[in-house]
Formats: structure tokens, sequence, C-alpha cells
């Protein structure tokens, strides 16, 4: 441990989902880079927050998840952690956490978002975020450096999150499926699509998240022939994003005579409206015009495999990690 008496920060981030239909538009516009969108659009995204109730519960699951992570490592390094929690698109904003972190006198942090893959995409915006956030703080502030950021880039290959996995697929074939169908389950690894031009920046994300489907299905002693990737949520754009679609792959699948299908998104580790709509209400519309079964895991929310797997991560990000897991 280092011999300064201030706490280190660990800024956990989200992406942010608003928490009324009311402020569907105004939180749509700052995904989009402050324009606002179409009365179509806005129209679009809307309908989906009515269809699973208004909102998402992400920052509940997201504040349980900062608490967890507190308590895992107040025992693992009692007085040494102070974690904090940032939303990239809304309240509370990491420029607004940043903000807070400098005030609280932390001058060292590891910044860990809530997404295991790298992208620069993706990942690579929440870096931005934190470092515009800093800029205001140290120009507010006429100081230099403020905060020491360390970044993880990508939690990915986590053993707590793979094995976390591994025991929501588990408990999902169980759940779902009667025992003479279960070694016919076909598993369908899912994360969020991006745009294809990721691919010409040798960006890690595609193969990242292929190294986590394997070392999951590998866990699971699956044979290649019982799982598949694909990916969801692709953005509304022009341009060509990755796939194949997952309701494609269901589709397939269907096709193929498999009528016994479970859908574990490996990209998200909370429920948000990637997996509240995209899978629960579109996924399922697929299901039903195909007459096959689709079912999905449990999101690892704040599950305690989650919590050991963030806490882990920011205890190697800033070299403490011979303090064992609990």
């Amino acid at each position: 441990m280092s011999s300064d008496s201030a706490p280190v920060g660990v800024l956990l981030m989200a992406y942010g989902s608003p928490d009324t239909l009311a402020e569907v538009e105004p939180y749509y516009t700052d995904v989009r880079g402050g324009h606002p969108p179409t009365p179509a659009q806005l129209e679009a995204v809307r309908e989906r927050y009515e269809r699973i109730g208004g909102s998402t519960p992400l920052l509940a699951i997201s504040r349980a998840q900062a608490a967890g992570v507190s308590e895992w490592l107040e025992v693992a390094a009692p007085g040494r952690y102070r974690v904090y929690l940032g939303m990239r698109h809304w309240h509370p904003f990491i420029a607004d956490t940043v903000k807070q972190m400098a005030a609280d006198g932390i001058t060292r942090a590891v910044a860990i978002a809530l997404a295991p893959h790298d992208s620069r995409i993706s990942i690579g915006g929440y870096i931005d975020a934190v470092e515009k956030a800093l800029r205001m703080v140290e120009g507010a502030s006429g100081s230099d450096r403020v905060i020491a950021f360390e970044y993880v880039r990508s939690w990915h290959d986590e053993p707590h999150y793979l094995d976390g996995l591994a025991a929501r697929v588990r408990e999902a074939i169980e759940r779902e499926y009667a025992p003479a169908e279960r070694d016919d389950v076909k598993v369908i690894f899912s994360a969020h699509s991006l745009p294809e031009r990721i691919l010409e920046w040798q960006d890690p994300y595609p193969a990242q998240l292929q190294e986590t489907a394997a070392s999951v299905a590998a866990r699971l002693n699956l044979p290649t022939d019982r799982w598949t990737f694909a990916f969801q949520s692709a953005g509304r754009t022009p341009e060509p994003w990755l796939g194949p679609d997952i309701r494609e792959v269901i589709t397939r699948l269907a096709s193929e005579g498999n009528r016994h299908i479970l859908i574990c998104p490996v990209g998200f580790i909370s429920d948000n409206l990637e997996i509240l709509y995209d899978i629960d209400v579109e996924c399922q519309d697929v299901a039903r015009q195909q007459g096959v079964h689709v079912a999905r895991i449990e999101m690892l929310n704040d599950s305690p495999a989650l919590i050991a797997a963030l806490a882990t991560v920011a205890l190697a990000a800033t070299h403490d990690d011979e303090h064992p897991a609990t």
C-alpha cells in the first residue's frame, strides 16, 4: 500500500438512463452529443421505455454495485479506498462526480467502466469524459493535474466475472428447461453491436467478446456446436454495424430445428434498456414468431461474483492485488 494517507478513489462509470419518460428527450440529446433528436427518433426511444414501464433500474443497480465494491474493499484494505459512481449520459454525470472527488481531496484514482470489453468508441468515451471533467476542475482551480487517474480499459477475462456468468447460465438452464431438454439448449452469447468501422482500427472489442464467450463455454463444458455469438442493439444509422444480429441468429437456429435457446448477454452486466427491451421484448417477439423457447440469464447486477470482479480489478489497477479476494 502507498504511504499516502489520502484514500484512493475508485470511479465506477455506467452509461446512464433516464428516470422518467419526461427525461428521455434530454437524455437522448446528451447521447447524441447535444444534438436534439428528430420527433420520429424521440418517439422510437420513448416507445421503448414505455414498453418496459417508463424507466430502467440501471441507476439503482449501479449504486448497489458501488456500495458492494466499497464494502468489499473496506474488508480487503480498511480505509484505503473511497468508491464513487458517475454516469456518462445522465445524472450523476461523470463531470459532477470527478468534481466531488477533487473536493474530497482525492489525488489518485482508478476509473473502471461497468462494461467489461474495450473499444475506442465505448471505453474511450468514458475516458474522454473523465479527462474533460479533469480539465474543467483544473481550470477552475488553476492547478495542474488534480487527480492522477489509472484507466482500466478491459476486464473481460476477470475470473469472478466469468464464473458468475457460467453460474447464471447453469441456473437458467435448470430454471427454464425440463431435464430432457437441457442437453439440447443452444446458448447465444451477445453484446452491443458497434459500427463496423472499428475493424479498421484493429479495435480489440470483437476479439475480447469471443474470448469471454469461449471462456464461459469452457467453464460449462459446452461443445462448439452448443453455442454461438451474436450482436444486438445496433444503432439506427446508415453505416453498417457489426453482425450477425441476434434476431437473425434466433431465426436461423429455429430454421435448423433448435427449439430451446438461451441468451447470455456477456457484454452487459446490469438490467438496462438493451436487456429489458431488446432481449425481453424484441427477441421474445421473434421467438413467438418462430415457435421456439428463448430465455435469458439473470444479469449479474450486484451479485457477489460481480462485486468481487470489480473490486479485484480495482486492487490490481492500484497495485494492491496482494490483498486476497474475499
